[in-house]
């Protein structure tokens, strides 16, 4: 018999570790054959632990188990939810990034294979550079951590430059409100992140290769730490990547957890040794990036997608989509949510339905007033604009983004002027002090919207104009975008600024 106890963070902090323990105990104390794996999550977070169990006709899930369903779990008299694949959340997704995450034992390399991991590695090691450059391109893969900017021309720009040495660097310093997709990759399917980095090394020329991970990830930080060991054992990584005669080798490295580090640059000068702050641009990373060479960053998402896009075809990723938004986007749906976790699915579906028909709507029951997408630098999207399809340009033209895709729930008890607020205090909070709009604005930030707060209806004008100075004269995302959630949620929801709405009449 095979039990499968998710090690994700998010399984363990609800008592996934205890489960394992308990599974294990009874086990042996009833001298029964049983193989505990600890997988990844399937990214059903509202029934962690779910525990999977094989007794030789396929796994059927549980949950959420508790230490004290450990007895009646192995007896089989205990409540089952069928297969995972059948649950209306799971079956409604198309996975293709997270096809694997919560399938295989994440430091298994046979099960990763077993499952079509290195299909795509090996495939690139038989096309020249610009063959997998175009791939990329032809695929519609586009940044999955900020803007959307195409990832094929970020490496073509890479591949084109003159260089002694290229580098790649992953940027996993996952920091925005409401996200946990890297996480859960890194935990859930870690090899076929190092896959993604391998062949963009080969289509770029760099042979070194970084993944900063911020330090509030011990689980993730320990699982890609052994994955690289292994696959460096294994001969996916080092001098001879598969037998090819072509090198590639890669290390974590562990950031101290601030936000700002989330932006290329900073997290470059970090990576450097460094104060994470801004680097002012030109010149481009693409160009003097990790100690002053060329160096593609891209975000987890986007180089844990590129494996499958070298196994399936570019064609068939481009398949999924609408306009320039192709391929899938792993959605994670957290906040006020009544079924919150990962979903992916091709870009396109409504925000209102991802909110009401797959999340459930609110978790407290009762009605949905606005959905943060993108993290805290994100637009406060009103119920009103639920039928805005899931894609870049589609979200760009309500003024919101997609950003790295963290849906943040809140029901109508929700008071907007202060989320406003908390969004300029976190930019105040976080900001490195490297320009001035972002530094001062930000603080300036905080005192008008107390104004506000206090009545004073000539703060309403000032804080219009510091918001554009911040978004036009900001150096990086922090404070380029911290605008929008308070921008939007002081035209979106006019009943929680009273002092602006009698100002405007």
């Amino acid at each position: 018999m095979k039990i499968y106890v998710p090690g994700d963070s998010a399984a363990k902090a609800v008592g996934a570790d205890a489960v394992a323990a308990a599974l294990t105990a009874e086990a042996k104390q009833r001298g029964l054959d049983v193989q505990i794996i600890r997988n990844g999550s399937r990214g059903m977070i509202w029934l962690e632990p779910l525990v999977e169990v094989d007794r030789g006709k396929g796994r059927v899930g549980y949950g959420t188990v508790s230490t004290a369903d450990v007895p009646a779990l192995l007896d089989g008299t205990l409540a089952d939810l069928g297969p995972v694949e059948d649950i209306p959340f799971f079956a409604r997704q198309t996975r293709l990034t997270f096809a694997r995450c919560g399938v295989i034992d994440p430091l298994s390399l046979t099960d990763f294979e077993a499952h079509g991991g290195l299909v795509g590695l090996r495939r690139a090691l038989t096309m020249d550079a610009a063959a997998l450059v175009d791939g990329v391109k032809a695929s519609g893969l586009r940044g999955r951590g900020g803007a959307g900017f195409p990832t094929g021309i970020k490496w073509d720009t890479v591949r084109q430059a003159q260089a002694d040495q290229k580098y790649i660097v992953c940027n996993a310093d996952e920091g925005d409100s409401g996200t946990f997709a890297d996480r859960m990759i890194m935990e859930g399917d870690p090899f076929t992140l190092i896959e993604g980095m391998a062949i963009a090394g080969l289509a770029v020329g760099a042979t070194r290769g970084f993944v900063y991970i911020r330090s509030e990830y011990p689980d993730a930080i320990h699982v890609m730490e052994s994955a690289v060991r292994i696959a460096r054992d294994a001969g996916v990584l080092g001098q001879d990547v598969l037998g090819s005669g072509r090198a590639f080798d890669m290390e974590t490295r562990v950031g101290a957890g601030a936000y700002v580090c989330g932006e290329e640059t900073s997290l470059l000068n970090s990576l450097e040794g460094k104060r994470g702050i801004v680097r002012a641009k030109p010149p481009l990373p693409a160009l003097e990036g990790f100690m002053g060479k060329p160096t593609v960053v891209n975000n987890v998402l986007s180089l844990a997608t590129v494996p499958v896009i070298f196994e399936k075809g570019a064609e068939h990723y481009a398949g999924f989509g609408l306009g320039r938004s192709r391929g899938t986007m792993p959605i994670q749906l957290a906040g006020n949510i009544r079924q919150g976790g990962l979903f992916e699915t091709a870009f396109g579906m409504p925000l209102g339905e991802l909110v009401n028909d797959i999340g459930g709507g609110t978790a407290s029951g009762r009605p949905v007033k606005a959905v943060q997408v993108g993290g805290p630098l994100g637009a406060y999207m009103p119920v009103s604009k639920f039928d805005t399809p899931f894609g870049y340009e589609d979200f760009d033209s309500q003024g919101g983004l997609i950003g790295h895709a963290g849906v943040v729930v809140f029901d109508d008890s929700a008071d907007m002027l202060k989320m406003a607020r908390f969004a300029m205090e976190f930019c105040a909070v976080e900001s490195c002090g490297k320009c001035t709009p972002c530094r001062i604005g930000a603080v300036r930030g905080v005192e008008t919207l107390d104004r506000i707060g206090a009545g004073d209806a000539a703060a309403v004008e000032v804080l219009t104009d510091l918001c554009e100075v911040m978004k036009e004269g900001s150096l990086c995302a922090l404070g380029g975008f911290t605008p929008y959630p308070v921008m939007s949620a002081l035209t979106e929801f006019p009943e929680d600024f009273p002092v602006a709405r009698e100002a405007a009449e």
